[in-house]
């Protein structure tokens, strides 16, 4: 029960709604107890023969069901509105915790499931709120209020009345300490199949191209019909409970009635008396057979509150003491590293001993095979993740001495796969420089080769670009990057692919956008094309994590060692030889 009990730490954040709501349901509760009464009275009046007061009676019991019924509109009201806001509290809380995390717990989560305990969870938790607090709280109100009528009336038909509790107790006793390993099921059932739809979705395109519609579709019938088998789960207990619930709560009416019959012909009891009595135990047991239906819902909220605190106690990215850049002189990216060692995990380093020193303003390449760790080392620089050992310095600075938000607005990316939200082309600049006017935007565009095709399209910068950009061909959206980019105008630039996967005229103009964009700026660059950093002022090769050569393009010609083997293999249409490669010092 404790994340139940944690989501009801939310409700203390607005203590009049909660107290307004409180107050609603004990008036409307209060009304209860008038109709009984007033059944009684009008009953022992018809026998003996008076009629006088009836118009008055009924006029009572028709004006405490209006009271009733008013008080439960505002409740209603003023508890769905708070019940909202704390939902809402607790939905940005969430996300913005998401946001805080280090990628290392992305990459080891699926976004389909993210997206179920956002989406699904919290709308699970949200209707414990809804219906467990609102209605259980005037359940339970209703029960005690009840009960003390009763009691008051007849202690020994008020026992009675109460015989059938035990088994009631125990029913919802033992469906609530199974339920969880149920509703846990569930959600990761539903979480399975979220994601599928979710890769199913980002890679229709291969889906098609491949020819495999049928056997995705069988895919995600198989997902589907996994939560369909957990909500059967579900539901043939609940079969079993409820039915079972309802049964004791009408055995209780009918040991009311046979004893109050009883006492009706012994002369213990009027007729009127064990009509309202009757009246009374109804209002008993229809607030607990409602608390049964609501334990339900419980349970539910109970498995997805463990799910969505679960995010929230994650720990997030830590920023250390992070004051250094924070009110001070640009930085001029001077970038160092010093013996840095990283691993994804404790038994293999992606990264062994890496050292270097890139001055303001020089061009650093990184080039070697797939998997040499050449991304993994920028990453750091940004603090996507943490170095295990060694130091990197910025400025002379440790690196963990800036606060991240610090940190990464100095460094500016260009990634082979140039990610575009769906938005228009404005909103997506705008993320480089959000105060940048219409000028700044079309003078970005220019130098990075795109105002062309932007000013051809016929909504110009507000046109919608789709998901991930699909609307635009992989040069359009790697140029629209090197705008944004440009707009940001940082100190230091990291290039990774930037140049891949286009044709060669498309290339010669994003070539020509980056050079306006490295332009006095410290830059890494990783690229497979070597003929792409033949200026590089360094060129450092990694294999398995190290860096087993550096130097300029034309002293590792020299040399004759690995890069010298990749660019005999690899690099296209520039000197291959000694001779001409002499021509580039």
């Amino acid at each position: 029960m404790r994340s139940v009990l944690r989501v009801l730490g939310y409700l203390g954040r607005y203590p009049w709604m909660a107290a307004g709501t409180l107050g609603c349901a004990v008036c409307m509760t209060l009304m209860v107890a008038v109709f009984p009464r007033v059944s009684q009275l009008i009953v022992d009046e018809v026998r003996a023969g008076r009629s006088e007061r009836l118009g008055w009676y009924a006029g009572l019991g028709l004006g405490a069901f209006f009271v009733r019924h008013l008080m439960d509109g505002f409740r209603i009201l003023l508890n769905n509105t708070f019940e909202q806001r704390v939902i809402y509290d607790l939905r940005s809380d969430l996300y913005g915790h998401i946001q805080r995390l280090p990628l290392r717990w992305f990459d080891n989560r699926t976004s389909g499931d993210i997206m179920t305990r956002i989406l699904e969870d919290v709308g699970a938790v949200e209707r414990v709120l809804i219906d467990g607090v609102e209605q259980g709280v005037v359940a339970l109100l209703q029960v005690a209020v009840v009960l003390g009528l009763l009691l008051n009336a007849d202690p020994g038909l008020a026992l009675v009345s109460l015989l059938p509790i035990p088994f009631l107790a125990g029913g919802a006793l033992a469906y609530t300490r199974t339920a969880q390993s149920r509703y846990r099921a569930r959600s990761r059932a539903s979480s399975a199949m979220n994601t599928l739809l979710h890769d199913n979705l980002a890679g229709i395109r291969q889906i098609k191209a491949y020819v495999r519609e049928a056997e995705e579709h069988g895919r995600f019938n198989e997902a589907s019909d996994g939560l369909r088998k957990a909500n059967l789960v579900i539901m043939r207990v609940w079969a079993l409970y409820s039915p079972g619930m309802a049964f004791f709560g009408a055995c209780g009416s009918v040991l009311v009635l046979a004893y109050g019959g009883r006492a009706v012909l012994e002369g213990r009891m009027s007729v009127g008396d064990l009509v309202g009595f009757l009246l009374l135990a109804g209002f008993l047991y229809e607030p607990i057979g409602r608390l049964h239906s609501l334990n339900q819902i419980i349970q539910a909220g109970r498995a997805a509150g463990e799910r969505v605190f679960e995010i929230l106690d994650e720990p997030v990215e830590s920023d250390s003491r992070g004051t250094a850049g924070e009110n001070a002189a640009p930085l001029r990216g001077d970038v160092r590293y010093r013996e840095v060692c990283f691993g994804y995990d404790k038994s293999r380093l992606v990264l062994n001993r890496i050292s270097l020193h890139a001055l303001p303003g020089q061009t650093v390449a990184l080039v070697g095979e797939t998997g040499a760790g050449k991304t993994t080392l920028v990453q750091l620089l940004t603090r996507f993740y943490e170095y295990d050992t060694g130091e990197i310095l910025l400025d002379g600075q440790p690196l963990r001495e800036y606060s991240r938000d610090a940190l990464r607005s100095a460094v500016g990316m260009v990634t082979q796969e140039s990610f575009l939200f769906n938005g228009t082309i404005r909103q997506n600049l705008l993320l480089g420089r959000p105060d940048a006017g219409e000028a700044d935007l079309w003078a970005a565009l220019r130098a990075a080769n795109a105002e062309r095709f932007v000013s051809d399209l016929e909504a110009g910068l507000d046109a919608v670009v789709g998901e991930r950009g699909v609307k635009l061909s992989v040069g359009e959206k790697q140029r629209i990057s090197i705008a944004r980019a440009l707009l940001k105008d940082p100190p230091v630039l990291i290039l990774d692919e930037a140049t891949a996967s286009v044709d060669n005229r498309t290339e010669e103009l994003i070539q020509e956008a980056l050079e306006r964009l490295m332009a006095n700026r410290t830059c890494f660059v990783i690229a497979h094309r070597l003929s792409t950093v033949c200026k590089a002022d360094q060129i450092l090769v990694l294999e398995r994590g190290r860096i087993v050569e550096r130097g300029r393009h034309w002293e590792l010609l020299e040399l004759g060692g690995l890069y010298s083997g990749l660019w005999k293999r690899g690099g296209p249409g520039v000197a291959t030889d000694l001779e001409s490669a002499a021509a580039l010092r």
